[in-house]
C-alpha cells in the first residue's frame, strides 16, 4: 500500500510469535497484552504489523501510530491495534546517541514524517527477510543493525572503567554487583564512581542494574519452570520482589509474560561486537 507521502509500504509479514536477542538488541514479535505503564531501559521502537497502535508517553495524550519511538527510561503506555505487534530494543549504552538515525534520536511517541515512513518500510522488509531466513540468527550486533537500519549503529565512547562495569553487569545480570565493589575495582570513591557512571552510561548505576536484571528474564520466557525458580535464577531475592520489578519495567506481571510466551520461538545469543 502507499501512504500520502508517496512511500510504498509493503504488507507486513504474517505474524509469527518470536524473539531474537543478545545483550545489545531485542527483536520481538508477539502479543502486546494489556500492560500498565512500562519503563524500558533501552530505545524502544514499536512497529505495527498491519493496524496502527496507540501510544502515550509520560502520561501525555494518546497518539495513533504505525511507527513510534520512546527514549530509554521514559515511562509510556502502548495499546496494539491488533493481536500482535513488533518491538525493537536498542541498549543505550551500546550506541552513540548523537549518531543514531534521526527518527530514533528525536523520537518521543508517534513518528510520522516522510523519513520515518521510509524507515517503517525498511523495518517491515527486514522483519520479513528475518522470518524467511533458515537460521534466524545474526553473528554480531552490527549484522542485526545492517539488516534493520541499513548500517551498523555507531558505538558509544565510554570510559574504560565504566565500560568494564557495564560488561560485567551485562554478562552476569543476575549477580549482586554493588557500587562499592565497582568503585573499588575502578580505584574511585563510591560518589565519584556513581557520578562517572551516570555521565558515561547516561543513566544511574542502580537504574541500569535494575533494567539489566529484568531484561535477563527475556532469556527464560520459554522455560517450563516455576516462576519462583526463574526469579531466583535471575537474581531476585524472592517472588514478591520479582513480580514488582518486572511489572514496573514491562508493565506486565511475570505470570502474564510467561503465559503469553508459550508459543514464542526464541533465538539469539550473547552479543559479539
Amino acid at each position: 500500500m502507499q501512504n500520502p507521502c508517496g512511500i510504498q509500504i509493503a504488507p507486513a509479514p504474517r505474524p509469527e510469535p518470536m524473539m531474537w536477542l543478545n545483550t545489545d538488541r531485542v527483536l520481538y514479535v508477539g502479543l502486546a497484552g494489556e500492560p500498565s505503564t512500562r519503563t524500558l531501559g533501552a530505545y524502544s521502537i514499536y512497529l505495527s504489523l498491519n493496524q496502527p497502535h496507540r501510544i502515550r508517553v509520560s502520561g501525555g495524550a494518546w497518539e495513533d501510530a504505525r511507527l513510534s519511538v520512546v527514549p530509554p527510561y521514559v515511562p509510556h503506555n502502548i495499546m496494539a491495534g491488533e493481536r500482535m505487534y513488533c518491538n525493537i530494543l536498542i541498549e543505550s549504552d551500546s550506541v552513540d546517541a548523537a549518531r543514531l538515525p534521526a527518527f530514533i534520536a528525536r523520537g518521543r511517541g508517534a513518528v510520522d514524517d516522510a523519513a520515518a515512513l521510509a524507515a517503517l518500510a525498511a523495518l517491515q522488509y527486514a522483519l520479513g527477510e528475518f522470518q524467511r531466513s533458515a537460521t534466524r540468527q545474526f553473528a554480531q550486533t552490527p549484522d542485526f543493525d545492517r539488516a534493520f537500519f541499513g548500517a551498523a549503529l555507531a558505538s558509544r565512547p565510554i570510559d574504560r572503567r565504566v565500560g568494564a562495569v557495564l560488561a560485567r553487569i551485562k554478562e552476569a545480570p543476575n549477580g549482586h554487583t554493588s557500587a562499592q565493589d565497582c568503585a573499588r575495582a575502578a580505584h574511585l570513591s563510591v560518589s565519584r564512581f556513581l557520578h562517572l557512571f551516570k555521565a558515561e552510561a547516561g543513566t544511574p548505576f542502580r537504574s541500569f542494574r535494575t533494567w539489566q536484571r529484568a531484561r535477563s528474564v527475556l532469556y527464560h520466557v520459554t522455560r517450563d519452570s516455576r516462576l519462583t525458580d526463574i526469579a531466583l535464577d535471575a537474581g531476585y531475592p524472592d517472588s514478591t520482589h520479582f513480580s514488582h520489578s518486572i511489572r514496573q519495567v514491562f508493565g506486565l506481571t511475570p505470570k502474564s509474560i510467561f503465559a503469553g510466551s508459550r508459543r514464542l520461538a526464541l533465538y539469539g545469543r550473547p552479543a559479539t561486537r
